[in-house]
């Protein structure tokens, strides 16, 4: 099988510079359904986006959502995951195709998590995230390393890597 390069991907797939770091296109939202509420507003009850890591762009920076989501790896070189819970509990996991390395195919983040996420080889890392309630900025808080450090200082090392 060939797989693509990362700008054929960009350019396939119509992504764009993300926030958080990496590249990214909104993929679904439900039109079709009701919009559910939220403590800060009404929300698709899902979307869903393309979410991509490159080489110069390998960092998604701390941040949290409100929402649950949904990981799902589909091509590229394997993804780190940090994330620190609201009781500050660290949880790592790696998304990729190596199964018997212990990568996984898919990881649940519940929202109110803090995530940070690493390219650390390859060229890039191709993956989508299912969000309910659907995403919006308004529920998503970019990380300050000295209030995230506050907070968890026994994480002082990670977050200042991925702030």
């Amino acid at each position: 099988m060939n797989y693509p390069d990362r700008e054929t991907i960009i350019e396939k797939l119509q992504l764009e510079a993300h926030t958080e770091g990496g590249y990214f296109r909104r993929t679904f939202q439900a039109d079709h359904r009701e919009k559910i509420a939220s403590g800060n507003g009404p929300r698709y009850t899902l979307t869903s986006i393309y979410y991509l890591l490159t080489a110069e762009s390998p960092v998604g920076h701390w941040h949290l959502n409100q929402s649950d989501i949904i990981h799902y790896f589909h091509l590229g070189s394997p993804i780190n995951y940090y994330l620190i819970e609201a009781d500050g509990r660290k949880r790592t996991a790696t998304l990729g195709p190596d199964l018997a390395a212990g990568q996984q195919l898919q990881l649940t983040v519940p929202g109110g998590t803090w995530k940070a996420s690493h390219l650390s080889t390859g060229d890039y890392g191709l993956i989508s995230e299912a969000v309910s309630p659907g995403f919006e900025y308004e529920d998503m808080c970019l990380a300050k390393a000295q209030r995230l450090i506050s907070e968890f200082p026994q994480h002082q090392a990670l977050i200042e890597a991925y702030t």
